[in-house]
């Protein structure tokens, strides 16, 4: 009984660390998504493309707290969808 208590702790302080892990993943991947977008609207404004809108803003906190609440293919599709509308931009 006393091995399969330490087996459990064991299992459990297992999981816990990749809990930490995969928070820590996901703190990295918004943050990297906050400065994308963030860099995105500064390129909006540079280029003085004009988008708007709930994905065009310069709050990094924001963009990072949106992240946060959306699957990463959601992000993902996000910063693509700004990229893409900002090389049309670029091409007038």
């Amino acid at each position: 009984m006393h091995s399969t208590r330490k087996a459990l702790i064991a299992a459990a302080a297992v999981a816990a660390q990749f809990g930490l892990v995969a928070t820590a993943h996901a703190q990295t991947t918004c943050q990297w998504y906050a400065a994308t977008a963030l860099k995105q609207q500064q390129d909006n404004e540079r280029l003085k493309c004009g988008f708007e809108g709930v994905a065009w803003h310069a709050d990094l906190g924001r963009h990072l707290q949106w992240c946060k609440g959306v699957s990463p293919d959601e992000w993902k599709a996000a910063a693509q969808e700004r990229e893409k509308q900002l090389a049309q931009c670029a091409k007038r």
